[in-house]
C-alpha cells in the first residue's frame, strides 16, 4: 500500500506582502492558500504543490522566492510586477 506524507509549506512573507500590497491598490482582497510537499513513503519521489492565490475567481500559483506567478496552471506565467495591470485588465 502506498503511503503519502504531506507537509505544509509556509508562504514566504516578502512574497505575501508584495501580493497583498498590489491587491490593496486594486481594492481586492486575495485569498491565499499555502502549498505543500507530498512525499511517497519509502521512495525519493516528491511533489511540490504550489501556493494558491485566488483573485476575482482566478487562481494564481506561486512558489517561494520566485518573482513569477502562474495563471491557473504552469503553462502561462506573469511577473509579479505585472500583476496590477493583469488584475485591472480582468475587470
Amino acid at each position: 500500500m502506498i503511503k503519502l506524507k504531506t507537509k505544509e509549506l509556509h508562504f514566504d512573507e516578502e512574497l505575501k506582502k508584495k501580493i497583498e500590497f498590489i491587491c490593496y491598490f486594486c481594492n481586492i482582497t486575495p485569498k491565499i492558500i499555502n502549498g505543500s510537499i507530498r512525499k511517497i513513503d519509502k521512495t525519493n519521489l516528491n511533489y511540490i504543490d504550489p501556493h494558491r492565490i485566488i483573485i476575482n475567481n482566478i487562481m494564481f500559483l506561486a512558489f517561494n522566492y520566485s518573482n513569477e506567478l502562474y495563471i491557473n496552471n504552469l503553462s502561462k506565467k506573469i511577473k509579479i510586477s505585472e500583476l496590477e495591470n493583469y488584475i485591472k485588465s480582468m475587470n
